[in-house]
């Protein structure tokens, strides 16, 4: 029983694992166009309701805006990731249909408090995604390719999804739409992708391992490995893991809270950027935030995810993670070091490309390991996937959120350079964490990379 679920680690990639990938990767392609969106309309909501950057109520407005969607997201997490042990497809589609109705709502607010509430309801949506589709993309998967399907699903999916919204923003700038509808426009426009996969995800399967080591049905496992593999398998009724919900949270404690950390102390630097960068820092560039978005994008997250692709199943998932770490820390040391000291030789062209070394790094590293869900996945056992990886969402979310409020706070009381010379210093201690707190996980069935308990007979 130790190879229950052999037929799936070594099945080849197949129609249905790319079926599956565009089922849950489309609910990821929305949380990018979601959450990078709001971004880039960010200083023109803002106009819209006539908030500057001298409003007293400036910071908290901007905080709002920028991190409700984030707040929610880590909500939903917990919420969703609870009840993923009832079923990892019995929720599915709820997921994209929060996020459909939050998009829509959005292009009829009327004040910032409307839209910090509909985009809180968008971000419980986000927050399911965010537990649903990684177990459900890794318990579906093959050991060997599981790495690069959840960094594509995961990873530049998301970043495809920030390109359109970069792409829509500026094709409305040039057809002339005023700004009033340019914003809730491109905020809207989050329904499309993220409605068109509700049916697809109600119509996937459940997953084996959820079926027999939480349900222990063993028909139902031998059903979802013949529509996946086309193998018939012979198993015993004693599928069912019997070992105790705490015994597992005992034993893998110190990993578990370094999976949540080390997504926590990514999403602070990772959505200073997604959130401001577009806004605070093109702004202070010269650069239209829909130019500076697209260029990110295709300059150097695109690049980066392409790196982790060729590379996170066969160097693995922790030396991406350490690198990725370190150029993003070198890299906004670089940023923030050039423009206090340059003077007058001041290249805005050299600037940017120091900054966005910071995306390439991370999509090559942490962007496509711990903020894909791999770590929560690929460490918790079965039993408690779905808790541990509702809590290493919620952990990404809350530094996400917390960036939303303290970034804005940095840049106008202590200055740019302080502020990204933080996020540096974040990104350094990420690295020392990863190195010191993770396993190498590549390669291995779920089973085997999260210690879970199977029978032996």
């Amino acid at each position: 029983m130790k190879d229950l679920f052999k037929p799936l680690d070594e099945k080849k990639l197949s129609f249905f694992h790319f079926k599956s990938l565009i089922t849950t990767g489309m609910g990821v392609f929305t949380d990018g166009y979601d959450l990078s969106s709001i971004g880039i309309v960010l200083l023109l909501v803002l106009s819209e309701f006539g908030v500057t950057s001298k409003s007293p109520d400036y910071v908290s407005i901007t905080a709002g805006i920028s991190g409700s969607a984030l707040a929610g997201a880590a909500v939903g997490a917990i919420i969703f990731g609870i009840l993923s042990n009832q079923g990892r497809k019995k929720f599915y589609g709820i997921d994209v249909g929060l996020m459909t109705l939050g998009a829509l709502l959005q292009a009829f607010v009327t004040d910032p408090t409307q839209l910090i509430i509909v985009r809180f309801l968008l971000g419980l949506g986000v927050g399911a995604d965010y537990v649903l589709s990684p177990m459900i993309m890794a318990e579906h998967a093959n050991a060997k390719d599981r790495g690069k399907i959840i960094a594509l699903g995961f990873g530049l999916f998301w970043g495809f999804g920030a390109t359109t919204a970069a792409i829509l923003y500026l094709a409305l700038q040039a057809a002339g739409v005023p700004p009033s509808l340019i914003w809730r426009i491109v905020l809207a426009a989050g329904a499309i992708p993220s409605a068109s996969v509700i049916y697809l995800r109600r119509k996937i399967p459940e997953t084996a391992r959820f079926l027999g080591r939480i349900k222990g049905d063993v028909e139902g496992v031998k059903d979802v490995i013949r529509e996946v593999t086309g193998t018939e398998v012979n198993l015993s009724s004693k599928i069912k893991d019997e070992t105790s919900f705490t015994q597992y949270i005992k034993r893998n404690l110190g990993l578990f809270i370094s999976a949540i950390i080390l997504w926590f102390l990514f999403d602070i630097v990772a959505y200073s950027g997604i959130l401001f960068g577009p806004s605070i820092i093109a702004n202070s560039l010269g650069i239209n935030s829909g130019v500076f978005q697209l260029l990110i994008e295709g300059g150097f997250t695109v690049p980066g995810g392409i790196i982790a692709l060729s590379l996170i199943d066969r160097v693995g998932r922790k030396p991406l993670q350490v690198i990725g770490f370190v150029v993003m820390a070198i890299s906004l040391v670089s940023f923030a070091f050039y423009k206090s000291y340059a003077g007058a030789t001041f290249s805005p062209v050299l600037a940017f490309f120091l900054y966005g070394l910071q995306n390439l790094g991370s999509q090559a590293g942490p962007g496509s390991v711990s903020a894909s869900g791999i770590l929560g996945v690929e460490l918790a056992p079965t039993k408690v996937r779905g808790l541990v990886q509702s809590l290493t969402v919620a952990g990404g979310r809350i530094g996400a959120t917390l960036t939303s409020f303290v970034f804005p706070s940095l840049f106008q009381h202590y200055g740019e350079s302080f502020a990204v010379y933080f996020l540096a210093t974040i990104a350094a201690v990420a690295a020392v964490i990863t190195f010191v707190a993770i396993p190498e996980t590549k390669g291995k069935p779920l089973e085997e990379s999260s210690n879970e308990v199977v029978i032996s007979s």
